[in-house]
């Protein structure tokens, strides 16, 4: 985990090089009265398409939908899909319920791409174009880089469908993720003040929603810690009631319209239930620093590699290998 996770800079400088291709091919694929866009994914890449849900939407102004695989592959209930564009994730490019999925889309009117890191995978095969992202073999269980390689492709993307204004910034990547790399004693600190912790719950809004989500999942996968992802409106909807004092929260927040909303919330877990709330922003006095000239829309991208550093070294701290999870397998085979 810790190697793939130092492969990222060279693997976003490699995917943001071949920008003008990706949009190329997305333009190329999409159809020209754009309905909206679906996407389709499981675990990680699924949290992956929930910023990809933002980014896509945000900048194309068309609905954007994550598929749930079961309505068709279990209960046979096709969906008309004409001028619609099918995104399908998947790392491995094997998972059986995205590749049917994927086809039952194309045959349900939709254009199809694929975001896979094994283009020659059976989703590669069905789909009408494919983003490699050639991020290199990874043997680790949790997916590193290539979650923070889906995230920029989602980015380049949403640059092919929208007015492309942060096309210039996306080369940016690979520096942030350095950046966040080359400090990693903030997250050891962290991991140090979770190392007795039963329960933990992630948040973020907006852009940073799959951020949060993500980070619970690696911390559960790597240290079998109760960890939760919410947005934080979802938060204030119920689940906030477990918080009590002391409480870990792990909050990713950057500067934008989802901020003031972040800051109220962060104000009243400290003010109220006392919660242990630990920020990853830009700001001064953060736990998990974030690269200042970030802008919002790609923020997701070295947060979440700041959640891999803490989920990583709380392992370690805990005599786990994070490598290989118990019971756990690199392509799980839903259907």
């Amino acid at each position: 985990m810790a190697a793939e996770m130092a492969e990222q800079p060279d693997v976003l400088a490699r995917l943001a090089g071949r920008a003008g291709e990706i949009e190329a091919a997305v333009r190329g694929v999409t159809p020209g009265a754009l309905a909206g866009i679906i996407l389709v994914a499981r675990g990680s890449s699924d949290y992956a398409a929930i910023y990809g849900r933002y980014a896509i939407e945000i900048a194309s102004r068309r609905p954007v939908a994550l598929a749930a695989p079961s309505i068709q592959t279990l209960y046979q209930s096709p969906t008309d899909l004409t001028d619609w564009l099918a995104i399908a994730v998947s790392q491995s490019g094997r998972t059986p319920e995205i590749v049917t999925m994927t086809e039952k889309m194309r045959a349900a009117g939709a254009r199809s791409i694929a975001v896979t890191n094994t283009p020659e995978s059976p989703l590669a095969a069905v789909a009408d174009v494919t983003i490699d992202l050639a991020a290199g073999e990874e043997k680790a269980v949790p997916a590193t880089k290539t979650f923070s390689a889906s995230l920029l492709a989602f980015a380049l993307i949403a640059q092919a469908l929208g007015p492309g204004e942060l096309r210039d910034r996306m080369g940016g990547a690979s520096g942030w993720v350095q950046w966040v790399l080359d400090d990693p004693g903030s997250a050891e600190r962290v991991a140090t003040e979770l190392h007795y912790a039963e329960g933990l719950i992630a948040v973020g809004r907006g852009y940073m929603f799959s951020v949060a989500l993500e980070a619970a999942l690696k911390l559960k996968e790597t240290t079998s810690i109760l960890a939760e992802g919410y947005s934080a409106a979802d938060l204030r909807h119920g689940p906030i009631a477990v918080v009590e004092r002391d409480f870990p929260v792990l909050t990713f927040n950057v500067p934008g319209p989802a901020a003031p909303d972040m800051d109220e919330l962060i104000a009243w877990l400290r003010s109220e239930p006392k919660a242990h709330v630990m920020q990853a922003h830009a700001g001064d006095g953060a736990d998990l620093p974030l690269p200042p000239d970030c802008p919002e829309a790609l923020a997701p991208i070295p947060a979440a590699v700041r959640a891999q550093q803490v989920a990583l070294q709380l392992a370690l701290r805990k005599g786990l290998d994070p490598d290989k999870p118990e019971g756990l397998s690199k392509v799980t085979a839903t259907t």
